[in-house]
């Protein structure tokens, strides 16, 4: 299944642009944005027309090339390459796989001789991000297989934010378990949180779900412990923006409070997400930066003032899942389960695309 249009995608060859689903504007809209200089792809990136960890990261490696393609002086090359790549950086700060997805294509190049000619070096760099691109595609639907075997028919799921194809280079991460069992003829239901106060899981989700013909119903986010209550979930699904060594896993504002509501009904939670989200140079959830993000993002809604004028506002994008409350992290490798840092490493290093039991 495949029932969104690519989120992301190289057009042209080199000089090329990047196209990419201007998410700000669903689901009213379905219109795209082509980017053609790098500080076009960085505002992309902040302003949240393309978001998700995966999509981020190829975005981010797309857009290096964006930025060094018409750079033809051999002598500062590397000099602008290292501009290009640090400028991006800033974009956005929890996301790994922005940074993972940067660091892969300078190492790339770092090999080749310093007369390379540019339009070499940018050639090397366009097929590494292409191929991070292709590999997620792939790691994405072996994600969807190994998490399809947790889901039971008549099951009820929640999810929280948008963990889709639309977060991803194609079929999604917490979604693609969704969509896997779907094409093993499963039926279920999908509760998917609103997710404030940006709306991806209304926006993006409910909008997802509904074009693949998945029956889900939206709700507020406070409405999940009423849920849970009467008896209407049984399993929780989540995406990732980065999980450090000992499984502490970052994801969109709210997650952590579904985790604990969760455990507090007895319904198992867990993470999907591609082992390139996983940062094992951390210890723990503690070392993972959470990004701050505009006050006005709480303070105004739908074209409307919602607060008082000059009321200070905390507004955390991400917040972090403790290990202890995660069932089992999904992966394009397996399954981790329990989620303890020698299995975290045990499954990583494997071969891919099996359950590891604990």
């Amino acid at each position: 299944m495949n029932p969104l249009p690519r989120t992301v995608q190289w057009v042209g060859d080199l000089p090329g642009h990047l196209r990419l689903i201007d998410q700000t504007l669903l689901p009213t809209q379905v219109a795209y944005r082509d980017c053609r200089t790098v500080e076009e792809v960085w505002e992309s990136i902040r302003m949240l027309r393309v978001r998700g960890a995966p999509a981020i990261g190829v975005t981010a490696a797309l857009g290096l090339v964006v930025g060094i393609q018409t750079h033809a002086e051999p002598a500062t090359y590397a000099k602008r390459l290292q501009e290009v790549a640090d400028y991006l950086r800033t974009s956005r700060p929890t996301a790994v796989n922005l940074f993972w997805a940067i660091e892969r294509l300078e190492k790339k190049v770092q090999p080749l001789p310093a007369q390379s000619p540019p339009s070499a070096r940018t050639r090397v760099l366009l097929a590494e991000a292409l191929a991070i691109e292709e590999e997620d595609r792939h790691m994405c639907r072996a994600i969807g297989r190994v998490g399809a075997e947790l889901v039971q028919p008549g099951q009820g799921i929640l999810t929280h934010c948008n963990a889709g194809g639309l977060a991803t280079a194609e079929y999604g991460t917490a979604l693609a378990v969704m969509y896997s069992a779907l094409d093993q003829g499963k039926r279920f239901r999908v509760f998917a949180d609103e997710t404030r106060p940006l709306l991806q899981g209304a926006r993006l989700t409910a909008w997802e779900l509904q074009q693949a013909g998945i029956d889900v119903t939206l709700i507020c986010d406070s409405m999940a412990a009423q849920v849970m209550r009467e008896g209407k979930i049984q399993l929780v699904v989540v995406g990732a923006d980065r999980i450090a060594a000992n499984g502490d896993t970052a994801n969109k504002i709210g997650t952590y409070g579904v985790a604990v509501l969760a455990r507090a009904h007895g319904i198992p939670f867990y993470v999907a997400a591609p082992s390139s989200t996983f940062d094992l140079g951390i210890n723990d959830g503690s070392q993972i930066p959470i990004e701050q993000r505009d006050p006005r993002e709480i303070t105004e809604g739908l074209g409307k003032v919602i607060a008082p004028q000059g009321i200070r506002v905390y507004n955390p994008a991400f917040d972090v899942t403790p290990a202890d409350l995660i069932a089992g992290i999904i992966t394009e490798k397996g399954l981790i389960q329990p989620v303890k840092e020698p299995m975290i490493r045990q499954v990583l290093a494997s071969g891919g695309d099996k359950t590891i039991p604990g």
